[in-house]
């Protein structure tokens, strides 16, 4: 099996490359035809940025480390994002507010390139991943009560498949399947390694 070149691409042409697999981006699935006031639907409609990093020596990726005090995945490594509000017109509204506010990223700065299918997690919330770029060197500015700390991996890190491991969980008698990176000490898994994971099917073309 061999790993996606699109990460060796000078940054305009990975940018291509994105655009090229991702789907427009719109208004949540779940809220597409909805009317106002109406009730909302459930899963929890939500939407987070994987925030492609340019202009550094190679393409990175920004994660952030939820802080220990949340009440929700505490200590756990995400995506900035956040559920949809009845303000956001799309997902990557949502994904820019929500980013902003957890890492003081401006908007303006990210360039949105499209989103990838939403994902279904096992705490009850509809996750659209939104691609979009933003310049090396970000002066970043976290939100102390809900992000411990940011960091970046590489991107050809994530998307070497030898990097990732299958591992299993049971729920209810049920065995569960779930990937996991390691980077350095941090651990990246469920929901956002399975972001990651889609990201790398795309770009590979196996969906």
């Amino acid at each position: 099996m061999t790993r996606p070149m699109s990460f060796r691409l000078p940054p305009s042409r990975l940018e291509i490359a994105l655009q090229e697999i991702a789907d427009p981006v719109g208004p949540h699935p779940l809220l597409r035809g909805r009317a106002p006031g109406a009730e909302r639907p459930q899963p929890t409609p939500a939407a987070v940025l994987i925030p492609v990093v340019l202009g550094a020596c190679e393409p990175q990726v920004l994660l952030t480390v939820r802080h220990s005090a949340l009440r929700s995945h505490p200590g756990q490594i995400s995506f900035p994002g956040g559920r949809c509000d009845d303000a956001d017109p799309d997902v990557a509204a949502t994904a820019l507010r929500e980013t902003h506010e957890e890492v003081g990223v401006n908007p303006t700065h990210v360039k949105v390139l499209g989103c990838l299918p939403a994902y279904l997690t096992g705490t009850g919330y509809s996750v659209v991943p939104v691609l979009g770029t933003l310049p090396a060197d970000y002066p970043y500015r976290l939100a102390a009560d809900e992000v411990a700390e940011v960091f970046h991996v590489p991107l050809h890190f994530l998307l070497d498949v030898r990097n990732r491991e299958l591992k299993e969980y049971e729920v209810d008698g049920h065995r569960r399947g779930y990937f996991e990176f390691w980077f350095g000490r941090h651990r990246i898994w469920g929901a956002t390694a399975q972001m990651i994971v889609s990201l790398e099917e795309r770009l590979s073309g196996r969906s």
